[in-house]
């Protein structure tokens, strides 16, 4: 019978109260819909900058006659002393080693006029490298170099690559896109529950007086509250609806004209059904909540 009054209140007090319903729908529609944004563009960014730190890894060249001044060619036992180092290490995630004929045949394909006229092959044999995190990098090359007898670099190994500066410049710019992701995100569900919340009070302010006579005839905190939280929900919920089919039509529109927002496979946002969901969650969430927060003044009486 309780539960049926507070529904029956709820709906009677979005009737009577249209405009400020239709304002704080439409606050949840706007905040929903820069929500759904966020999280698509942000979450495809940070795929983005997850496969670019993927990318990196060290390349670890041995000595053959005629390479980078090498004198003699590497030796087998030389080339498992370097594997069995990378292979102990809990920073290296795959090893894969690349014989000088794979190389050069790899290079012929990526650049043919370059190597037309080779009459030997001048590339070594070497092993590619992929760290567990793209920061250890660095590190696996600084101490493998000295990885030999008394702190020297292991015999038959000529040089390691890890991309340098360009390594640590894409590993510092993941780590800010990352962290400017969830501020904003913060920031976003701050915002959008505060002026969830102010146009909400608009409807309370207006009905001040019948909450407090219900609180001096002895209603209940929670049996006021009871219909605001249903009306913040059902604003939350339309709101969100109305924000997911606005994303459906931007989405059918837009993305048809970005032909490489999916240029590598593992680059991709966040799947659009649980973007959907979350934004359905959040406008439930915020518009209860919202309801609660502002109530809470007018039930000092």
């Amino acid at each position: 019978m309780k539960l049926r009054v507070v529904v029956g209140e709820a709906f009677r007090s979005l009737g009577a109260s249209m405009s400020t319903t239709i304002a704080a729908t439409l606050t949840v529609l706007i905040g929903m819909f820069v929500l759904g944004l966020t999280i698509a563009l942000g979450t495809w960014v940070l795929s983005w900058s997850d496969h670019a730190k993927r990318q990196l890894l060290d390349k670890v060249y041995f000595c053959t006659a005629g390479y980078n001044q090498c004198r003699e060619d590497v030796k087998p036992k030389q080339v498992e002393g370097v594997r069995l180092w990378l292979a102990k290490d809990e920073r290296v995630k795959k090893i894969t080693f690349i014989p000088a004929d794979e190389a050069l045949k790899e290079m012929k394909k990526r650049y043919p006029d370059y190597t037309a006229n080779l009459t030997y092959n001048p590339l070594p044999p070497s092993f590619e490298v992929i760290p567990e995190k793209a920061e250890y990098t660095d590190d696996i090359k600084r101490d493998l170099l000295v990885a030999g007898p008394g702190g020297t670099k292991p015999a038959g190994l000529d040089e390691i690559k890890d991309g340098g500066e360009k390594s640590r410049r894409v590993i510092k710019v993941a780590s800010i896109i990352e962290a400017v992701f969830l501020i904003g995100l913060v920031v976003l569900l701050i915002a959008s529950t505060l002026l969830i919340a102010n146009t909400i009070r608009l409807s309370i302010f207006s009905r001040r007086r019948e909450i407090e006579v219900m609180k001096l005839v002895g209603a209940t905190n929670w049996f006021v509250r009871g219909p605001f939280m249903i009306e913040g929900l059902i604003c939350g919920l339309i709101g969100s609806l109305a924000a997911i089919l606005l994303l459906v039509v931007g989405r059918a529109l837009v993305l048809p004209s970005l032909p490489h927002w999916n240029s590598s496979p593992d680059v991709k946002a966040l799947a659009f059904e649980l973007i959907a969901l979350l934004i359905l969650g959040a406008g439930l969430l915020l518009g209860a909540v919202g309801s609660v927060l502002t109530l809470h003044r007018f039930l000092r009486v």
